[in-house]
């Protein structure tokens, strides 16, 4: 089997590491395992240096993207398989993984289901305000924006690292990144397990940082989709205004989707001006 590198973003995940560890080391894979300790004050990078594999050390906590970048990045194999430290995500799917990309996918994703997954009611709508605007945006079904378990391949992921996210989001900016770029991206069901230890998400401060990014890469990518949405929502307004304000809402609010569409339809002739 070919060799892969599995790369694991861990901030406190003293009580999960060991066990992931163990489990990945395993498998019948030939694998690098690198963990990128992004500034616990916990054991967890002890206790990945006496489970024997590399481990990458950030001296403050800057993000699970950029510790996805920096393990990407000392990644010695092209086949890249992204999971998570607390637990939750099946390792023994990992060679499955592996045999969806090898099939000709660009990248492949474990998409979460079970009752771990659906957490609280805001999580939950959170994640399908998310998924609706995604799938608007890329015109693609996605069953899962942001699921953390996935296989890539390091020279296809490596043009790309500049523009994707250093926060929580950096799995649903690679994501829309993919299918901007018409790359092929699969997915997979895989059961979720309830985390060890405490989440790092904070549902309010990382639900606003996951729109602005997902607007920021749609700007980037794909202007006229985003002002097209902003402009149906100017019109959708002025149809509510209709009520108190006549006529002169519909013609102001149809007048004003017309600009907002317009500047999308300029952004995106800029974007493909030739540099």
């Amino acid at each position: 089997m070919e060799k892969i590198s599995i790369i694991i973003p861990a901030f406190n995940e003293e009580g999960a590491i060991g066990p992931v560890l163990q489990a990945i080391k395993a498998l019948p894979l030939d694998a690098e395992i690198i963990i990128v300790d992004d500034g616990s004050t916990d054991r967890t990078a002890e206790i990945a240096a006496e489970n024997g594999v590399r481990v990458v050390r950030h001296p403050m906590n800057v993000g699970y993207g950029y510790s996805v970048k920096d393990g990407i990045r000392a990644a010695t194999n092209d086949v890249i398989v992204l999971s998570d430290a607390d637990g939750t995500y099946p390792i023994d799917r990992i060679p499955d993984l592996v045999t969806e990309l090898n099939r000709g996918f660009h990248m492949v994703v474990g998409a979460r289901q079970g009752r771990a997954y659906h957490g609280s009611f805001l999580k939950k709508f959170a994640r399908i305000v998310f998924k609706m605007i995604a799938e608007f945006m890329t015109g693609n079904r996605i069953p899962d924006v942001n699921s953390g378990f996935r296989a890539l391949r390091k020279s296809e992921v490596g043009p790309y690292l500049h523009d994707l996210c250093n926060g929580f989001s950096f799995t649903t900016t690679i994501t829309l990144v993919y299918m901007f770029t018409g790359k092929m991206v699969g997915y997979m069901p895989i059961a979720y397990e309830v985390r060890v230890g405490r989440s790092k998400v904070r549902i309010v401060r990382d639900t606003f940082r996951t729109l602005q990014y997902i607007i920021e890469t749609s700007v980037h990518y794909n202007p006229p989709k985003i002002f097209l949405m902003l402009a149906l929502i100017t019109f959708l307004w002025s149809m509510f205004l209709w009520i108190w304000l006549g006529l002169a809402s519909l013609l102001f609010g149809g007048i004003g989707a017309a600009l907002v569409f317009a500047i999308g339809l300029v952004a995106e002739g800029l974007r493909k001006t030739p540099k």
